[in-house]
Order: C-alpha cells, then sequence, then structure tokens
C-alpha cells in the first residue's frame, strides 16, 4: 500500500547525528507482508540501504500513550516505511494513529553509532586500497551489517599476498584513525560533487544530478547515501580478519574495535 503522495523527508541526509526530530502521520496500515507499517512526512530513521541496515526506535504520538516500536525501515520510490508493533497501555490505538497527528521519533542511538562506525570503516579501507599498493582494485559494493561485516573489490591479489596485504590495510587503516578527521557530508551540485570525488564520478550518477557526497578528513570523497561518524577517530580501531579472492573478486572482511 502506498498512500504517500510525496517523497519523504530524509532529515538525517543533512545531519547524520541528529537521533530525534518531529513529523507528522500520513498513514497507519498493514501491509501485504502482514506486517504493520507507518508513513510519515518526514524522518530521521535510515532505511536499509547500501548495505547498512536500518535503524530502529520509537516512534511516539503526541499528547498519548501509543508507541510504535519500529522494527524495520525500508524505502520505496522516495517514499519510507517504518515497520514494527504498536505499544499502548489500554483501550484502541487506531484513532492516534490517522493521518495529521503529530509525533515524535527516537532513534536506537548505540544501533546508529555501531552502524556508523562499521560502514564508515568499509569507506575507509577504500581509500587504503591505493597506499598498499592495491589500487587496481575497483571498489564494489559493502556489507557493513554487525554480524559479519566486508568490503568487496573487481579485481584479486596473488595468493602469496594475502597475509601482508591484510596486515598492510589494517595498519593503514588504523595510521589514518588515530589522526582523526572531521566527515564532511552535504549534497552538492554535480561538477563540485566531482571535484570532490577526484575529479570524476561513478557511471550510476547521472550528469546534473546533485549526488551527496561523504568526505573523511583529507581524502577523496566518495557518493553515498548512508550514516557515518562525525569523525574518523570515532571508528575507534579496525581488524581485518581476512582476505578472499574468488571469481575475480576480492572480498575484505573486518570487524570494529569497542
Amino acid at each position: 500500500m502506498n498512500t504517500a503522495v510525496t517523497p519523504t523527508k530524509l532529515e538525517y541526509y543533512h545531519n547524520m547525528i541528529k537521533l530525534q526530530s518531529e513529523s507528522k502521520i500520513i498513514s497507519y496500515f498493514k501491509s501485504d507482508d502482514g506486517r504493520h507499517a507507518l508513513v510519515l512526512e518526514s524522518t530521521v530513521f535510515h532505511p536499509q540501504g547500501g548495505g547498512q541496515p536500518s535503524d530502529t526506535g520509537v516512534v511516539t504520538v503526541a499528547n498519548s500513550d501509543v508507541k510504535f516500536i519500529v522494527q524495520d525501515v525500508r524505502s520505496k520510490d522516495g517514499i519510507v516505511y517504518h515497520y514494527g508493533i504498536v505499544e499502548k497501555s489500554s483501550g484502541e490505538f487506531e484513532m492516534e494513529l490517522e493521518k495529521g497527528k503529530e509525533v515524535l521519533l527516537c532513534v536506537d542511538a548505540s544501533r546508529r553509532k555501531l552502524n556508523s562506525r562499521l560502514h564508515s570503516a568499509g569507506h575507509l579501507l577504500d581509500l587504503c586500497l591505493e597506499k598498499v599498493g592495491l589500487g587496481h582494485l575497483e571498489p564494489g559494493k559493502g556489507y557493513h551489517f554487525p554480524d559479519g561485516p566486508y568490503v568487496e573489490y573487481k579485481g584479486t591479489i596473488p595468493q602469496n599476498e594475502l597475509q601482508s596485504k591484510k596486515k598492510e590495510l589494517e595498519l593503514e587503516a588504523n595510521a589514518l584513525i588515530s589522526c582523526g578527521g572531521k566527515v564532511f557530508v552535504a549534497v552538492l551540485p554535480y561538477k563540485e560533487a566531482a571535484e570532490l570525488c577526484g575529479g570524476c564520478l561513478p557511471d550510476y550518477i547521472p550528469q546534473g544530478s546533485t549526488p551527496r557526497i561523504v568526505k573523511l578528513g583529507d581524502n577523496p570523497g566518495c557518493p553515498c547515501g548512508g550514516t557515518h561518524v562525525s569523525d574518523i577517530s570515532d571508528i575507534i580501531s579496525v581488524k581485518v580478519s581476512q582476505i578472499r579472492i574468488k571469481k575475480g573478486m576480492t572480498k575484505v572482511v573486518y570487524s570494529v574495535g569497542s
């Protein structure tokens, strides 16, 4: 079901450290897969995507004891769907979730922080490739979930270099973390975005568009819609546990310190 007529305003998109916001209900319904869904005018919740898991948390109806526990967040055609369950002390709750009702959104801070650190660490490893002699690898997909984060690249490394490159990547990443550096994020005109990303953007970014660019410290930026740390040092540390080669791809498996 899609009752919203305009895209959801993404508040985390411009302010990644924001964890609370106010909004209004667009619709509340039971989706085709049986889950209860809430659509809002705007959201501070990051939906799953780009290799990053969704935020979780609570949406509270103003002047009410109704709470919608957000268990999953997804985006489709510009509309963000918050999936979860309703908590209420007593009585009916459907009237409290009608269109136009004001709500307070609160994201689970610890989950957001971990997801942001894992996502940022993946980008940091991308930046280290050239510095450890792996500039020939082309960035592919990343998986930044806590149960087994990795970054994958098109291209390979000789088997006899896997252990040495694993150590070099880890050392280089942790050297960057120890130096720190502010993380910059902005939605920019195409030409300006390209300049921040080393002079060009990936082919999937349309000419004339305004991509969102994330830049870690003084390093080149890259297009990304996810959430990240405020400073590189917030990653704390990176452990590269394994590098695997399969079907012309190189997978770097990593974790972050606590």
